[in-house]
């Protein structure tokens, strides 16, 4: 650890760039206090607690509780490149064709995303400005109106779509995936008023006998995340290493070689995947809270949508599982990575090239995926139970995923660094 901060410390390279992306954490974070005009930002304290405020004010880093420009955050760039990459697998043939083209297919999938981002997120804009004025008893909008709802919608699409670029400028001039940063950043930001709540609520005002009590369950909730952190710590930099054998080099000549499978070779992309999915419908139900809530389908869609109730959290639980096997064949492409051994004249031993290698990584990305589908649905199901069977802070229900999500990211980032220092030596070396 103390190598990795020196390293960013004393690398010129690394500490511009990370210098780059504080300053543009710093405008974010600004942009998430700023309210958009007319609106009466204290009326969200009446919905605070429903499970949809939780999952968009998460990923927006709290801007949604001040209803800020950046409310929606990176929500709707989720949604989109769930949908595009979908599209990619045998449904959509244009995009299909568009994957196999390298880096040119690649930007113009990223075009589609863009374009589909503004799409989702007007109108995501426009459902919860509607939605959470009902909810809040038509108290949050200041004179609500088509003209007004519009207004704010373009504004809070013109803020996604800001919050987007400002992600995609930590990638190419910052460290690691900019999206992922700002969310973690949202998050970090956040501690402090979570742990302030959960002062209150299990703390304060407590007479002595009930204070120790409390002073006892705080240690050892304090000692179970330690140890939860630790377990996240290990899975995810737990590999399957297969030894792989080159048959162009010289006998003796070559060094041992592995293809490494992670056991969470997702990463935290199921859990944001899962939760800005299922905020989705989420968005459609707030918006017609105030016509349709005391209809019996639409008890039964919140119940479902919302993770707060078992339905919901099951849902949730189900999606992560389904989001974690979906990823980790777009991650490691058994086809691919099948397709360039071969070219390289290399082969998993006892394996034969080609199709039998395919499936044979397939298989082993298979089972690995189970581990880790049941790793990430156990780390987010957790916290629910416990805010269930102990009365914690709302807050602390999506507490797995964020602790998957800051984690996860701040493994990444480690590992960006030390990556690029390791190649400033090689520079160096080739330069002497």
């Amino acid at each position: 650890m103390f190598s990795l901060l020196k390293n960013a410390i004393t690398t010129k390279d690394i500490r511009q760039r990370l210098l780059y992306t504080l300053m543009v954490l710093v405008v974010f974070r600004i942009g998430t206090h700023i309210t958009v005009p007319g609106v009466n930002a204290s009326a969200i304290e009446t919905f605070a607690s429903t499970g949809f405020f939780g999952i968009l004010n998460t990923f927006s880093g709290g801007a949604l509780s001040n209803f800020s420009i950046f409310s929606m955050g990176v929500s709707p760039y989720i949604t989109a490149s769930i949908v595009v990459q979908l599209l990619q697998m045998d449904i959509l043939p244009t995009f299909v064709e568009w994957s196999k083209q390298g880096e040119v297919g690649r930007r113009k999938l990223n075009t589609a995303t863009r374009y589909l981002t503004i799409v989702i997120g007007f109108f995501q804009a426009f459902a919860i400005s509607f939605g959470f004025n009902a909810y809040a008893n038509y108290g949050l909008i200041n004179n609500p109106g088509i003209s007004t709802y519009l207004l704010i919608a373009l504004v809070l699409t013109a803020g996604t779509m800001f919050v987007t670029w400002l992600g995609d400028m930590i990638t190419v001039n910052g460290i690691s995936n900019g999206v992922s940063i700002i969310i973690f950043a949202g998050i970090v930001a956040r501690m402090p008023h979570d742990i302030y709540e959960f002062y209150v609520n299990q703390l304060q005002g407590k007479a002595d006998e009930e204070l120790y009590k409390a002073y006892g369950f705080t240690a050892a909730l304090a000692v179970a995340i330690i140890l939860v952190v630790m377990l996240v710590v290990y899975i995810e930099q737990a590999q399957r290493r297969l030894p792989i054998s080159y048959s162009k080099r010289p006998t003796g000549a070559s060094e041992a070689s592995w293809l490494p499978l992670k056991i969470n070779s997702a990463g935290v992309i199921p859990v944001i995947f899962a939760s800005s999915f299922i905020a989705l419908p989420q968005t459609v139900l707030s918006a017609v809270h105030g016509q349709y809530s005391e209809e019996s389908w639409y008890q039964v869609a919140t119940n479902i949508f919302d993770y707060q109730k078992p339905a919901g959290a099951s849902l949730y639980i189900f999606l992560i599982v389904v989001f974690t096997y979906f990823y980790a064949f777009v991650q490691v492409n058994p086809e691919k990575v099948a397709e360039n051994l071969q070219k390289q004249g290399g082969y998993i031993l006892s394996v034969r090239p080609g199709k039998e290698t395919e499936h044979y990584i397939s298989g082993m990305l298979l089972r690995l995926s189970t581990v880790g589908a049941l790793y990430l649905g156990g780390i987010s199901l957790l916290p629910m139970i416990a805010a269930a069977l102990w009365n914690l802070p709302r807050g602390l229900m999506l507490g797995g995923t964020n602790l998957l999500i800051v984690v996860g990211v701040a493994l990444e980032i480690s590992r960006q660094i030390e990556g690029r220092a390791i190649k400033r030596k090689y520079k160096g070396f080739i330069q002497e």
